[in-house]
């Protein structure tokens, strides 16, 4: 949100209302800047003020960073009529505005950050930015040198016209490997793995760029990131 803002279009931001029953919340005498009643709906408001709505300060929350532990079974997405989503496991106000900074399909784990900042999120997914992202994978067969060198080097994926960038790839066991990549093309760690011959069974999602999934955050849990956190995107 830009400042200063008209009353109406502040309001509405922050309670989620619909401009028309903030207009005629106005009417009624239930807006209060600063100590003074307004019934103007373009009365300029700035950060700074002190606004009231129907009793209660109501206050602009600025630019916001969480980090998520996925658990199975829940999308990427603000809404979804079929499936549970990520934003059904945050318990805060006003996530109207906020949107997953790399997605993780329905049925991989891991860490997702969310926020409502369009620049920091688009530093975390353009590839332009080389914003590693790390996994942890799973393989239905043993992982071979040769598989761990195509991956490093970049596959064709189907339907493509370039091959991946350069990943980092290192065997944990013989069906597991951590994989480091910095695109995000659909589905793409199990569409490497199946290029190279081989299936994802499990993918577990434990680093973007630097932040690291927070040991502590059960399956469903979430924290804001500290300042130090956010900074890694912004370098």
């Amino acid at each position: 949100m830009k400042f200063p803002c008209r009353l109406d279009k502040f309001v509405s931001h922050i309670t989620e209302l619909p401009r028309s029953k903030v207009k005629a919340g106005i009417k009624k005498r239930n807006a209060i800047v600063n100590g003074e009643l307004i019934t103007k709906f373009d009365h300029p408001i700035s950060q700074d003020d002190h606004v009231e709505w129907q009793g209660e300060h109501i206050a602009y929350l600025g630019m916001r960073y969480y980090m998520l532990n996925k658990p199975q079974d829940y999308i990427c997405a603000n809404n979804d009529e079929m499936h549970a989503t990520v934003f059904d496991l945050l318990d805060e106000p006003n996530l109207k505005n906020f949107h997953v900074a790399g997605r993780l399909d329905i049925d991989t784990t891991g860490l997702v950050l969310i926020t409502n900042d369009g620049d920091w999120s688009h530093k975390v997914t353009s590839p332009k930015q080389r914003k590693f992202k790390t996994y942890l994978v799973e393989t239905l067969e043993p992982i071979s040198d040769e598989m761990l060198s195509q991956l490093e080097k970049g596959v064709m994926l189907h339907g493509e016209k370039d091959a991946t960038l350069p990943a980092k790839a290192e065997r944990l066991a013989t069906y597991s490997l951590r994989l480091s990549i910095c695109e995000g093309k659909y589905h793409q760690v199990k569409r490497m793995l199946a290029a190279v011959g081989n299936k994802v069974v499990e993918l577990h999602r434990e680093n973007i760029a630097g932040i690291e999934l927070d040991e502590t955050l059960a399956p469903g849990e979430y924290r804001a990131l500290n300042e130090q956190e956010v900074q890694l995107i912004r370098k």
